[in-house]
């Protein structure tokens, strides 16, 4: 999870904060390309969820976005109390209940042709498990950066939380999901690649 999200809160702490909104159509930025300098000038691999760098390294070598937050997704459960645990899900007959820290991927996108074409291509993986992903966008992150868009894995009756407290099936499931979301981005990224760099 990218540094500036980790300095928001304490994660020891249980905040109910709205993560998603409807989509909203893309607006005139003039400052794009400025707010994207800066905002890359600041980020490093180590800010980063390790599952995920590649991805959110190559989402930014696309001149028409730049990332603003990103997490892999955490779970925590018995004996495993670390909040930025990567470590899959273990077979368990006692695990009952995990605390699921959302996987998402927040991106600032150019008001241009590629940009609503990366629009259209984000929600597309929606398709994957329409019950637990969602593309939209974030007050608060808007209000920091017009144009920006949330693509978050969260169990629909979650979807407004950064966080959810599962039954262990459901958390495997969710994890399941969770690879195949992420599969699907580097598919897109690599498609984008081909097509425009």
């Amino acid at each position: 999870m990218e540094a500036e999200l980790k300095g928001l809160y304490n994660f020891t702490e249980i905040i109910q904060m709205e993560t998603f909104t409807e989509s909203k159509g893309l607006v005139e930025n003039p400052h794009y390309q400025d707010e994207r300098q800066k905002k890359l000038a600041g980020l490093s691999d180590g800010m980063i969820d390790k599952p995920i760098i590649k991805l959110i390294n190559a989402f930014n070598n696309l001149p028409y976005c730049f990332t603003l937050q990103s997490c892999f997704g955490h779970f925590i459960y018995k004996d495993q109390n670390d909040p930025y645990n990567l470590e899959p899900l273990p077979i368990s007959d006692t695990i009952t209940t995990v605390e699921y820290r959302i996987a998402y991927l927040c991106l600032c996108i150019e008001n241009s042709d590629l940009g609503r074409e990366l629009l259209e291509a984000l929600n597309k993986i929606t398709a994957i498990d329409p019950a637990n992903i969602q593309f939209g966008c974030a007050k608060w992150f808007w209000k920091r950066q017009v144009n920006s868009y949330v693509l978050q894995l969260e169990p629909d009756r979650f979807k407004h939380k950064d966080r959810a407290i599962l039954d262990y099936r459901e958390a495997l499931h969710i994890e399941k999901t969770r690879n195949s979301f992420f599969d699907q981005i580097e598919g897109l990224l690599q498609m984008l690649k081909e097509k425009y760099l």
